[in-house]
């Protein structure tokens, strides 16, 4: 439904996580008989968890820990690993900025130029652990680099961005065609980010297998502040869905959608895959972890942007172990710990075994989900009042 803003203009209403809530079916079942599992490519992967390609999160040795332990870690190949051969002293130095430096130092710190015989050492490193391989590069880079990964044993190419759209116009340089690129490259690639039906629908007939959906909702981005873009992700997940939908429809091809930032729960989790997603991309929860690279500090790719940053370094608690984040056993009771087990509890307690199934879930705006009958938790500061 459109509502008037203005003589003239008509806008949509948009939803985040909590502004919805996902409504109880008439059946339930033992969360040990769910399914949570997911298919991209030809690669069966057992957890529906992608984790960012941010430096603060994911490293060679977080992705490979990722891959055992069921999910699935993208590197940031235009990130510290693919500029430094020592990047934990890199990392050292980010963490300690003060906040008032932190911004122009990282500037500095990432205008080194990139390695092309680092990167594929990188992808050599994660691909003999024995797991699958992934990694992320922006499409201004991609044409330079793909064919030295896709050989160094790259199986997943992540192209992304802020926004990536299956047609970028430029005056200056010839720009990425996606559906020519896609179809010579040989490995699934994933792309994104994206917020809406259409930009969704058009991502999906490059013949990406998957399609990133998420601009701005980050906890360290900033990007709905400096440019005024981004959907809330209730929504933008949604439209995306549908867009599956019609791309099944016309192709009889699959393409997942993958919700991409403003989660932070096990909560925030199930509905993003009960509104239509098939796997998540989080990172601001995995750069809690002992094993996160960032040492309490967690930054996104556009945070050090050369001329327009849209980002901030936050700093983070590391709490747990990375096992104890996605699998437990939670020790708190804020949702933030074991996050595929809350997940297969929610399935379980609404009555559905697969992530198919879920997504076809009841929902409802409930805007009093966050604070009915929290009293008490609100005044203290505990559970969902954190």
């Amino acid at each position: 439904m459109e509502i008037e803003i203005g003589r003239g203009k008509k806008a949509r209403r948009a939803y985040g996580f909590d502004d919805i809530a996902i409504v109880p079916s008439r059946r339930t079942r033992d969360a040990e008989d769910v399914d949570i599992g997911w298919k991209l490519g030809p690669y069966l992967i057992e957890l529906p968890l992608v984790a960012s390609a941010m430096d603060g999160v994911v490293s060679p040795a977080t992705a490979i820990q990722l891959g055992r332990l069921g999910g699935l870690g993208v590197l940031n190949l235009e990130g510290l690993w693919a500029r430094y051969a020592d990047a934990d002293a890199i990392l050292e130095e980010i963490a300690s900025l003060p906040p008032e430096t932190a911004t122009g130092r990282m500037q500095e710190i990432y205008s080194a130029p990139l390695d092309a015989d680092l990167m594929a050492q990188r992808v050599r490193e994660i691909k003999e652990a024995g797991v699958i391989t992934a990694a992320s590069l922006t499409p201004q880079r991609v044409r330079d680099h793909w064919e030295g990964l896709v050989a160094a044993g790259l199986d997943v190419l992540v192209i992304q961005g802020t926004v990536v759209s299956a047609e970028h116009v430029s005056r200056s340089v010839e720009p990425l065609n996606l559906k020519e690129f896609i179809a010579g490259v040989g490995i699934p690639c994933v792309v994104g980010g994206c917020a809406s039906y259409q930009t969704a629908l058009h991502l999906m007939r490059t013949g990406a297998a998957g399609v990133l959906v998420g601009v701005g909702p980050g906890a360290a981005c900033t990007t709905r502040g400096v440019l005024g873009v981004g959907v809330p992700q209730a929504t933008a997940i949604a439209d995306a869905a549908a867009a599956r939908v019609q791309h099944l429809l016309e192709t009889g091809q699959y393409v997942n959608v993958i919700a991409d930032g403003g989660m932070r729960t096990g909560g925030d989790i199930a509905k993003a895959i009960a509104c239509g997603s098939d796997a998540v991309m989080i990172g601001s929860p995995l750069a809690r972890a002992h094993e996160a690279p960032g040492r309490g500090t967690h930054w996104g790719m556009a945070t050090f942007h050369p001329t327009l940053p849209r980002g901030a370094r936050v700093r983070t608690d590391q709490v747990a172990s990375l096992e104890q984040i996605l699998l437990g056993p939670a020790n708190e009771n804020d949702g933030t710990l074991n996050l595929m087990g809350a997940l297969r509890t929610s399935m379980a307690t609404t009555g559905y075994e697969t992530i198919h199934e879920f997504q076809k879930a009841e929902i409802m705006v409930a805007p009093a989900l966050q604070t009915e009958g929290k009293k008490l938790q609100r005044e203290q500061g505990i559970g969902m009042s954190r």
